[in-house]
């Protein structure tokens, strides 16, 4: 069973860091495919749009697949269909052709997504030890990948479709193959699954995590859509300044995520959470009052070390919760990671034209300080105390050091 895990967990690092890789490639060429679809400024943001609604979608469609087959083959068949859907992003040149491209990519995501993270939860709690940080990191290695390799084709000019056909020849049959050593676990799905609480999964037991993933996600669509923007035009950077901090911020939620499953080991969910919360809250203080561009990349620094554990962590508390029904709770969960996006960016344009741009950024700092409210959902419930820390547990230190 040993090497059984072992495989299991690769191949889903894997998968995460093949969709890092296909999200970042289609974000960071937006541009162009504008330019080649002519799409309006107007019309613009319909399309961009519509990818997370219809991942929304793609979730909840996943919620109910998973009663009927293994979250495994959702993970199969779906990350084909994105790669795919790339393709056909940079292969079209008409405005239906690149409305069914998008659609495909969000409703596959969302699947995608979906699945991902529920393999993720069961494979860890087989483990025994926190390693789905570990899964992320892997996610945001893929997109520091996507995104330098989108680099090179905007530096070359090269036409989307050159640029997104050789990584989609290369990933697709890896992760296809890959599938096979994927490990199911024995969460329960079905309509009688019951949570830690002794009944059903429901959307006011899960709320608590539905906030904070939907607050994690309004400060990263806030640093990945204003970041550059907000360097250049309130901080007088350069515009190649001004591409920095992303890459910064990308770079640290590597770092955060690859060191922080030790972190929740050895002092637990909660306390990482919390100090991932405050070192966010803290990053976007520091922007908002920055003097110039070179402390205002250090909040932005600070951002990718605090955001970069709350979602995972997010994630595996929703299993914890309903350790029968985990593959309907993250399904549901999920939805919320794409709620946040639609959110984000569009709070924080409304608000910097209508305030400042300053102010602006202290909205997302207040939102993601609520998650110290929720902190103690983050604790496994037969080990909580009242102030919402976790009691260590022998067993689980027990684990950890079988080398797994």
């Amino acid at each position: 069973m040993t090497e059984v895990l072992r495989r299991g967990r690769g191949s889903l690092a894997f998968s995460f860091l093949v969709q890092g890789a296909a999200f970042a490639l289609l974000v960071t060429r937006i541009p162009a495919i504008q330019d080649q679809y002519g799409i309006s400024d107007g019309l613009l943001p319909v399309f961009l749009a519509a990818v997370p609604i219809l991942a929304g979608v793609g979730s909840v469609c996943t919620e109910k697949l998973v009663k009927r087959v293994r979250p495994s083959r959702v993970l199969r068949w779906s990350q084909p269909v994105v790669l795919l859907a790339l393709l056909g992003v940079g292969a079209g040149d008409s405005l239906w052709q690149a409305a069914l491209a998008l659609g495909a990519f969000g409703l596959a995501v969302g699947a995608l997504d979906a699945s991902m993270n529920m393999l993720g939860v069961s494979l860890q709690r087989a483990y025994g030890r926190s390693i789905m940080l570990g899964f992320h990191a892997a996610y945001s290695l893929g997109g520091i990948m996507g995104a330098s390799l989108a680099w090179v084709g905007a530096h070359w000019e090269l036409s989307l479709f050159v640029s997104y056909l050789p990584v989609v020849v290369l990933l697709l049959p890896a992760a296809f193959v890959g599938s096979r050593w994927y490990v199911d676990g024995e969460s329960g799905a079905g309509e009688g699954a019951q949570g830690a609480s002794g009944g059903p999964v429901v959307f006011k037991l899960l709320l608590p995590l539905c906030l904070v993933m939907t607050f994690a996600y309004i400060g990263d669509s806030t640093v990945s859509n204003w970041s550059a923007k907000y360097l250049q035009d309130v901080l007088g950077s350069s515009e190649q300044l001004s591409t920095v901090p992303y890459n910064v911020y990308m770079v640290m939620t590597l770092v955060g995520r690859a060191l922080g499953d030790l972190g929740v080991r050895r002092f637990g969910a909660v306390v990482v959470v919390r100090f991932g919360a405050v070192v966010a809250a803290l990053g976007f203080a520091v922007v908002a009052v920055a003097p110039g561009a070179w402390v205002g990349m250090l909040g932005f620094t600070l951002l990718g070390l605090g955001l970069c554990v709350i979602v995972p962590q997010t994630f595996a508390a929703a299993g914890r919760l309903f350790p029968n029904a985990s593959d309907s709770a993250i399904a549901r969960l999920n939805v919320f990671n794409y709620v946040g996006f639609l959110i984000g960016s569009p709070l924080v344009g409304a608000l910097g034209d209508a305030w400042n741009y300053r102010g602006a950024m202290l909205v997302p700092m207040v939102l993601v300080l609520v998650t110290l409210v929720y902190a103690r959902s983050f604790a496994p419930a037969a080990d909580r105390y009242g102030d919402g820390h976790e009691r260590p547990r022998t067993a689980d230190v027990g684990r950890g050091s079988n080398g797994l």
